[in-house]
């Protein structure tokens, strides 16, 4: 009981078939694969933008050397004596 056999999925096929209708189902079919692509070439897009806004190896900007300094803690400073 614990498995189903083919038909019993052929008979809920069947049964989602009549409730829906084949032309909404091939609708909801369309509707998924074109969501599925738009999120995979939303990904592809996503990284192609990280990549092209971040600096060259090396390449120092004074942004970053701003930010830099403004992380910057005094470790002797913060010791107690």
């Amino acid at each position: 009981m614990g498995t189903f056999s083919i038909w019993h999925w052929l008979i809920v096929l069947l049964i989602v078939v009549m409730v829906f209708g084949t032309k909404k189902l091939r609708n909801m079919g369309s509707d998924l694969g074109g969501a599925v692509k738009g999120f995979k070439d939303g990904m592809k897009e996503g990284g192609n933008k990280d990549e092209a806004a971040a600096p060259v190896a090396g390449q120092v900007t004074a942004s970053t050397t701003a930010q830099a300094e403004k992380t910057t803690i005094d470790v002797e400073a913060k010791t107690k004596s």
